[in-house]
């Protein structure tokens, strides 16, 4: 079931002016309800701007953004209100917070929701443990913190909101591979506890291969591929020409099948890498 609908979206940057720049054009799919969706293209793409529209942050040019059918830029009540329900972490989580302490800044949202003090402190300490916060961190200025220990922060203030649909610019950008991995899995355990719908725009072709279902790809402003891991990376000339690439896997696994070791290129992760050589020498030894 569809929760988010969007139809012909258009934006336009500083209309009528000397930088006038079309940001997105033409953009029209729907996001159903639980699905787990990576949004992959070059710098410049359109990601950026296209979530920004999810939530009401950016209002269209043209087109329109539907959440359970109704249009979310309808008045400013529509747009009030879809705030609370699809949450949107920003790519530099710094310019996130801003409250003395790590708890008031969890807090924020559901402050602004006008939940009770215990509601207030249960969803804190929920959100704080979902996004790998440790609870000795809260009493702490945010500001004095790690980039990874901010970039956690901030993904705890939108889901001590609990919303619906859960977006994520380029959550691990700057982060080590351990670090990166933990964000993700704390998402990914997000999702499977709460049902939400998870977008994340990422530039890692690893990590779209190990923990999305759905992989979308912009190019210059539209839509340019649609669909499941194993269908876009299939198409890796495709991808190639507009100046991404497949995973490290997959470039393994595609020389290995030319050499005649794998009997398939349809490898997209370490884990069926791993999976696939083993299978293939067992098979050799046969």
């Amino acid at each position: 079931m569809a929760v988010l609908t969007v139809e012909n979206l258009k934006h336009i940057y500083s209309i009528g002016t000397p930088f006038e720049n079309v940001g997105i054009h033409d953009v029209s799919l729907t996001i159903g309800q639980g699905e787990r969706i990576c949004l992959l293209g070059h710098t410049g793409s359109g990601k950026s701007t296209f979530v920004q529209h999810l939530n009401a942050l950016l209002q269209p040019s043209s087109g329109s953004v539907l959440l359970d059918g109704e249009n979310i830029n309808k008045n400013k009540i529509t747009r009030r209100d879809v705030k609370r329900r699809v949450g949107l972490v920003f790519q530099y989580p710094e310019y996130q917070l801003f409250e003395e302490t790590v708890y008031a800044d969890i807090a924020f949202g559901p402050k602004n929701m006008k939940l009770g003090k215990e509601e207030i402190d249960e969803r804190v300490h929920e959100a704080a443990r979902f996004a790998g916060v440790d609870d000795s961190l809260l009493p702490c200025s945010p500001l004095e913190l790690s980039g990874g220990q901010k970039r956690r922060i901030a993904i705890a203030g939108v889901i001590a909101m609990r919303p619906e649909i859960l977006i994520l610019d380029e959550p691990t950008a700057g982060l080590d591979p351990a670090g990166s991995r933990q964000i993700f899995e704390n998402i990914r355990s997000y999702r499977e506890n709460s049902g939400a719908t998870v977008i994340v725009v990422s530039h890692s072709m690893e990590d779209a291969a190990r923990f999305f279902d759905r992989l979308i790809v912009f190019d210059h402003g539209t839509v340019c591929m649609d669909g499941s891991p194993e269908e876009v990376f299939s198409r890796a000339d495709k991808l190639t020409e507009i100046g991404l690439n497949v995973p490290k896997a997959t470039e393994l696994a595609r020389a290995l099948y030319r050499r005649g070791v794998l009997p398939d290129a349809a490898v997209y992760t370490h884990e069926q890498l791993l999976r696939a050589v083993l299978q293939a020498g067992g098979e050799a030894a046969c």
